[in-house]
């Protein structure tokens, strides 16, 4: 597995990921007829919140990014991204282990949305996601926290 680490996004941050976003989203979207260039950048932009995001760096470099919103009665994990150079090689497996542990520590439920038939939607079923509902474009999936043991550390900010 590649080294990696996690930092705390800045505003700065943004332009880089809606990059990212749109180049990791474009074939699943073009198979979805949904691909718009502008749109898939700006929605990214739109939805930004450097508070809850943390950039994903293998090497030093800018590898990707996660976002975890919290929300009334689950957390959201969005705008998870890698570089497709890093992908497969253990790391997007690593990061969500790591803020699933963490939120397995405070008892959260975790839930995303997962384009229609993309391979990332395998990837959360290992890790415990179970579809919740669905439409024509998106699967909302839902993870349930796991119990952890007695004692363990309650769960701090990535």
């Amino acid at each position: 597995m590649a080294e990696w680490e996690m930092r705390p996004a800045t505003e700065a941050d943004v332009e880089v990921v809606a990059e990212l976003r749109a180049v990791v989203l474009r074939a699943d979207l073009e198979r979805l007829g949904r691909y718009d260039e502008q749109r898939v950048r700006q929605r990214l932009r739109d939805g930004f919140s450097a508070a809850n995001t943390w950039v994903i760096e293998v090497g030093g470099g800018f590898a990707g990014c996660v976002a975890l919103r919290p929300a009334a009665d689950a957390h959201w994990l969005e705008h998870f991204y890698l570089d497709p150079a890093v992908q497969g090689r253990g790391v997007g497996g690593a990061v969500l282990r790591t803020l699933l542990g963490r939120c397995d520590r405070d008892g959260l439920r975790v839930r995303l949305i997962v384009l229609r038939g993309s391979a990332a939607a395998g990837l959360y079923e290992r890790h415990g996601f179970t579809p919740e509902r669905d439409d024509e474009v998106d699967v909302v999936m839902v993870r349930e926290p796991a119990a952890v043991p007695a004692g363990a550390a309650p769960a701090r900010r990535p």
